[in-house]
């Protein structure tokens, strides 16, 4: 039986409190944790099937709501602004406050993290800064921007920061960060249709008042940085180059550029010297693997590569 529990810890912002959830296995040692970070404008206990999988095999799952996402919205703050202060590191230090904070409860558990989309660039992220310190990393729906699209971005984002403020939710940006998404989806229904095949996933994305939200120029500017400094080829050598790393996308996955986009990050992880990266691109997979129709061969792949690393 799986136990479902909350937790509010304060966030690096040292302003806010972050929520988050753990999914407890019925094991007196469970056989690795699983920490969650989640994408763009979501939650996650969206990840509840996921998770409710994983602690049937005996794995403690966690994750928090980064801020401005779920319940870790500040009040008389709007959705999808992180924080004033340096929020691309703020946001990966509260994955890493949360990191600790479970690990002292569980001494000597192995430590694997899985970042989905934008939580895939956290992550990306946090290996930069805190990847001795965990025995594997689940990157899944990544990509790449080119440096000329994020400077393009990020000086829209300024332009727009100093004429109506951080907190403007920028509906400009956001059309020209999501342009396209579907143009390859036949017969396709809704605007969010690249996110799964499924369509009862989507109708519920669609009718969920926390998932979808337009982000501030706040959230832009925070989502461009965390981007921009994955292009730096000298931050992706402070990466360990023992760490196991399972890269995980949908091969009809704009995000990834339909595949290529994460073969290019895989290539930057094995062009450092990495040793231990693979690399799984499911056939028709659209952006939301774990929501995807074949879900269950998802979960089960994704089982047996933590077996193999723990």
């Amino acid at each position: 039986m799986v136990r479902k529990k909350e937790l509010y810890f304060d966030s690096r912002d040292n302003v806010s409190k972050i929520h988050a959830v753990q999914w407890i296995p019925d094991t007196d040692k469970p056989i690795c944790i699983l920490q969650i970070i989640h994408g763009m404008a979501e939650y996650v206990d969206r990840y509840d099937s996921f998770a409710q999988f994983m602690a049937d095999k005996g794995i403690l799952v966690v994750g928090e709501d980064h801020l401005g996402h779920g319940n870790s919205v500040v009040e008389g703050k709007p959705c999808g602004y992180f924080c004033e202060q340096d929020a691309a590191t703020v946001v990966v230090r509260d994955s890493h406050r949360l990191k600790k904070m479970i690990q002292q409860e569980y001494p000597g558990v192995p430590y694997i993290i899985l970042g989905h989309s934008m939580g895939s660039f956290i992550l990306r992220n946090y290996l930069l800064r805190y990847g001795t310190g965990i025995q594997a990393a689940i990157i899944v729906g990544t990509g790449t921007q080119p440096g000329i699209s994020l400077l393009a971005g990020k000086a829209i984002a300024a332009v727009q920061k100093a004429v109506y403020g951080a907190e403007h939710k920028s509906r400009l940006l956001n059309a020209i960060c999501f342009l396209g998404y579907t143009s390859k989806i036949k017969n396709k229904s809704t605007a969010m249709d690249w996110l799964s095949k499924d369509e009862s996933v989507v109708e519920a994305y669609l009718k969920d008042e926390k998932c979808g939200f337009t982000f501030t120029v706040n959230g832009f500017q925070t989502l461009f940085e965390l981007i921009g400094r994955l292009n730096k080829k000298e931050n992706l050598h402070k990466m360990p180059k023992d760490l196991p790393v399972l890269f995980a996308s949908g091969a009809a996955d704009p995000v990834g550029n339909y595949g290529k986009g994460v073969k290019m990050v895989c290539r930057s992880f094995l062009d450092t010297g990495m040793k231990n990266v693979q690399m799984k691109l499911y056939e028709d997979g659209r952006h939301e693997i774990l929501n995807e129709t074949d879900k269950r061969k998802v979960y089960d792949d994704i089982y047996l590569w933590i077996l193999s690393v723990v």
